[in-house]
Order: structure tokens, then C-alpha cells, then sequence
């Protein structure tokens, strides 16, 4: 029951820190989210989920 409880706390802190990140943030977003500006996707050649921009260009979210 203890591990239970460890588990929901610790969970309740990380969604905690990630609104509190949301809310500090200009505009709520998150940097370095892009392809472009990811450098594990940049040796992928993934393009970026949001924008379409591939790793070369720049993240047309910017716009």
C-alpha cells in the first residue's frame, strides 16, 4: 500500500511541475519542441508533428 501511494504522490509532483512549467512559459510553450530543434530527430530525418518542418529547415510554428 505504501508503493501505492509513493507512486500517486511522485506522479501527483511530475504534473504538478509540468503546469507550473506551462504556466511560467510565455505563451505555454515548451522549447526545443521541433524536429528542427530536437537533435535525437535531427539524425533521424524525422520531420516535426506539429509545424511539418524537416530537420534542416527552420520550425515553421515560429511564424
Amino acid at each position: 500500500m505504501a508503493v501505492v501511494l509513493l507512486t500517486i504522490l511522485l506522479l501527483g509532483l511530475a504534473f504538478a511541475g509540468i503546469a507550473i512549467k506551462i504556466l511560467i512559459k510565455k505563451d505555454g510553450k515548451f522549447a526545443g519542441t521541433c524536429a528542427s530543434n530536437n537533435p535525437m530527430l535531427q539524425k533521424e530525418g524525422a520531420t516535426c508533428g506539429l509545424c511539418g518542418a524537416r530537420p534542416e529547415e527552420q520550425c515553421k510554428s515560429n511564424d
